[in-house]
């Protein structure tokens, strides 16, 4: 069964720019893995794929394929998920109703989980982050 779920215009952005410039051919989508993060929420993992893989389920939003594990699709259930893109960070930001930013913490930032460049596959190598 499909999440109820919310993507935002600029998360929908970043979606099909990475299976834009994955060099898949077309009909490509974008597998997303959420699991829980432990004590600071959730922790996300995605790729450009060329099509669902076993357990995923599909969805379609404006016409970008979505293809979700059933492990992610428990866990998405009543979420928005957003994309944060700052100075200093940029990344994905899920939102549980009622509760506001801060479901997803990764690396102590409420909100945001990083994404390396190597997760995305055709990109610079990530400079180190600042020291703090």
């Amino acid at each position: 069964m499909l999440p109820n779920l919310t993507v935002t215009p600029a998360a929908e952005k970043f979606m099909r720019r990475i299976v834009r410039f994955s060099g898949l051919p077309s009909g490509a989508g974008f597998r997303l893995l959420v699991n829980s993060g432990g004590c600071s929420g959730y922790d996300a993992g995605f790729s450009a794929v060329t099509g669902a893989q076993p357990g995923d389920e599909a969805m379609e939003i404006n016409g970008l394929r979505l293809f979700l594990p059933a492990e992610s699709r428990l866990l998405l259930d009543g979420v928005t998920i957003d994309f944060v893109d700052t100075p200093d960070r940029s990344g994905f930001a899920f939102m549980k109703d009622n509760q506001g930013p801060g479901v997803a913490a990764s690396e102590g930032e409420p909100g945001v989980r990083r994404i390396e460049v190597g997760a995305i596959g055709h990109g610079r190598p990530l400079l180190p982050p600042p020291a703090s």
